[in-house]
């Protein structure tokens, strides 16, 4: 035990003697060139043995932020901001935007303007600061009303631990796992529930991450394709995961105008174009100035999951839980303040509904599913290339359903008639004698066939046309 901790000593000693051989200056002239991650453990190690000075608070407070540490940043900044280091006005400022406190933002911005009066450059960006934090507060006022009944806090290489998804949704896992590629466990690929079709990210040499999709070809998987450029904008995109219908993708981008990080974004297959309508940006709660991604919706529990490092460690990630709506209807509210809370998702409870009981629900968003060896398949129908109906309950259009339970019915019709036709056929050939009524009646029989089968076809090219003119258009 004791060479255990002789061994630590020995490791944080040498530790301690690296960063002193990194000076004060070595860490300013990274700051300067925006490598803050360089200087951030140099500027922890100065602050520890001088923590009041104003210099080294602005420093380390903006080395902070611009690393993602939002939280941990502010009483530096603060600090630096109080003892009036104008550089530290600015970057405050924009750490409050970040965090939707719009009136402290707006003060430190003034502050800023004040100290750098005539500064044609720091004005310019004073006032790109300013447009962004105005861009927040319009998104924060668009904040949709939505019910997050859970949270979990989870290791961002083991967050899909917290998605429990319903066969019927297809499933997740880690690129690495399917791919055998060197890549990061926290990039995902997604696999549609009939297994022939994965959907993923991968970055080429010097390129960023673009999302793919692949089908299942005999016992392999090939014939790769890239998802279109209004898609695959410039930026990251990743983890994507497609709805039921086959057409709906949920993906996050780094591009697309996001707040910044990785935002979440939606887009939808167009069977008329053969292309995919331009993404759009989903709403706040949703989205935030920080890292968002991974949203799934199980159409089966009615439930739906999206993940975001907002106010976490660096190595953690929350894994939110929701229930979708069914149109996007946004917080209605005069007050600043509690909007700012529903967009950071400051509380759960804020945006549950008085009197309901959410128990049984977040129950069943934790319940992992037994694969079902049966699935229920009353018949095949093919809607398109793409998608195929196996139950009632798969049409989208009510009158596209009525018509299809005609043909059916007609179906079973014909079944009988068929059946019925093959006794008098059998009974025909068995007898040469057979009079002219049995002949009569076989051809009657045949007539109502042929009738019947053409009626048949009709009616399913027009539940087909009926389902794609209402939904797949």
């Amino acid at each position: 035990m004791k060479l255990k901790y002789i061994g630590l000593a020995i490791l944080l000693g040498i530790l301690h003697q690296s960063l002193q051989s990194q000076t004060l200056d070595d860490a300013k002239n990274w700051y300067l060139e925006g490598r803050f991650a360089d200087a951030l453990p140099v500027f922890r190690m100065e602050y520890q043995e001088d923590p009041k000075n104003a210099s080294l608070n602005q420093w380390l407070g903006v080395s902070l932020y611009k690393t993602g540490r939002l939280t941990e940043a502010l009483q530096y900044l603060q600090y630096a901001s109080e003892r009036k280091i104008p550089e530290a006005y600015i970057v405050l400022g924009e750490l409050y935007a970040n965090l939707y406190r719009f009136e402290d933002a707006e003060k430190e911005f003034e502050k800023y303007q004040r100290a750098n009066r005539r500064k044609d450059e720091a004005l310019e960006k004073l006032a790109t600061a300013r447009e962004y934090a105005d861009k927040l507060k319009r998104f924060v006022s668009r904040t949709e009303d939505i019910q997050i009944i859970d949270s979990m806090v989870v290791l961002k290489t083991e967050f899909l631990t917290a998605y429990n998804l319903s066969s019927s949704s297809g499933s997740l896992m880690p690129i690495s796992d399917f791919l055998n590629e060197q890549q990061s466990r926290d990039k995902t690929l997604y696999m549609n529930e009939r297994q022939d079709k994965i959907y993923y990210s991968r970055r080429e040499k010097g390129a960023n991450s673009n999302l793919f999709t692949m089908e299942k070809l005999l016992d392999s998987f090939g014939n790769e394709k890239q998802l279109p450029e209004n898609v695959n904008d410039p930026g990251d995109q990743a983890y994507p995961f497609v709805m039921n219908d086959g057409l709906t993708i949920y993906f996050a981008s780094t591009g697309h105008q996001s707040y910044g990080g990785y935002d979440i974004y939606v887009t939808r297959y167009n069977l008329a174009s053969d292309s995919y309508l331009m993404p759009n940006q989903l709403n706040m709660p949703f989205n935030s100035p920080f890292n968002d991604y991974l949203m799934v919706m199980d159409e089966e529990k009615g439930l739906g999951w999206f993940a975001s490092d907002r106010f976490q460690h660096s190595d953690s990630v929350c894994v939110y839980t929701f229930i979708p709506n069914e149109r996007v209807t946004l917080v209605e509210s005069d007050d600043i303040t509690y909007l700012a809370g529903r967009a950071a998702i400051s509380s759960i409870a804020d945006s549950w509904k008085d009197g309901y009981d959410y128990s049984s629900v977040i129950s069943l968003a934790k319940e992992v599913p037994v694969s079902q060896e049966k699935k229920d398949v009353d018949f095949e129908f093919l809607i398109n290339d793409k998608v195929t109906y196996h139950t009632l309950k798969d049409f989208k259009s009510s009158r596209a359903r009525s018509i299809f339970s005609q043909a059916i019915g007609l179906e079973k019709q014909l079944n009988e008639i068929n059946a019925e036709l093959d006794v008098k056929r059998s009974q025909f050939s068995n007898n040469s004698s057979a009079g002219d009524n049995l002949t009569s009646s076989i051809l009657n029989l045949e007539k109502q066939s042929e009738e019947l089968y053409k009626e048949i076809e009709r009616l399913k090219i027009q539940a087909r046309n009926d389902e794609i003119r209402n939904n797949y258009n």
